[in-house]
């Protein structure tokens, strides 16, 4: 998801000059999202886009330098390493100077990545899940470097361990999740 708003506040109902943008590589997901009963093009512009490839770029969609913050959760693990800082680069152009980027993605060593079979794995800490989907597990140090080496500061990286349960079963799983904050610098050139 990502967020632009004019009135600069953050949060629904009591700020009418809040406006979302919303974009996924799946249309399905991008049609779910629209036919809610409250989606509201007015407050909402949800669209299906590879954030990846800058053909058409997001600001197809999205003014240029108008957004004030971008989510990324469980983003960039489904994109292929090489392709990672692409996506940066191109969420960057409708970010405005000073905007923020949070977001929160897989962890090294996450239970989900020790539970891999060999025949999964596609290269250094990228796995190919039954599925299909696609999984990288960061460190927080790739983290920022990805962010920082396209103009970005970094406001908080750190590593968030939990514990999850599933009590049907009796099991309980350490998971590792990166959890960071980037600030575009004011005068990085977004073009």
């Amino acid at each position: 998801a990502v967020v632009s708003t004019q009135s600069g506040h953050y949060g629904r109902g009591e700020f009418p000059n809040l406006f979302f943008y919303g974009c996924d590589l799946s249309p399905r997901a991008v049609d779910l999202v629209k036919g809610h009963l409250q989606y509201d093009p007015e407050k909402i512009s949800c669209f299906q886009s590879d954030i990846t490839n800058p053909d058409p770029p997001l600001t197809q969609h999205i003014p240029p330098q108008s957004v004030d913050l971008i989510t990324l959760i469980y983003v960039l693990s489904a994109i292929a390493p090489e392709k990672m800082s692409l996506a940066i680069q191109n969420i960057k152009q409708v970010l405005k100077p000073g905007g923020v980027v949070i977001l929160r993605d897989y962890g090294l060593y996450d239970h989900a990545m020790l539970r891999f079979k060999s025949g999964h794995k596609i290269q250094e800490n990228f796995y190919k899940r039954q599925d299909g989907t696609r999984a990288y597990y960061f460190t927080t140090e790739e983290m920022a470097a990805l962010f920082e080496n396209e103009g970005f500061e970094t406001s908080f990286n750190y590593y968030v361990e939990k514990e999850t349960s599933n009590k049907k079963e009796g099991i309980s799983v350490p998971r590792i999740f990166v959890q960071s904050q980037f600030r575009l610098r004011s005068q990085s050139n977004t073009s």
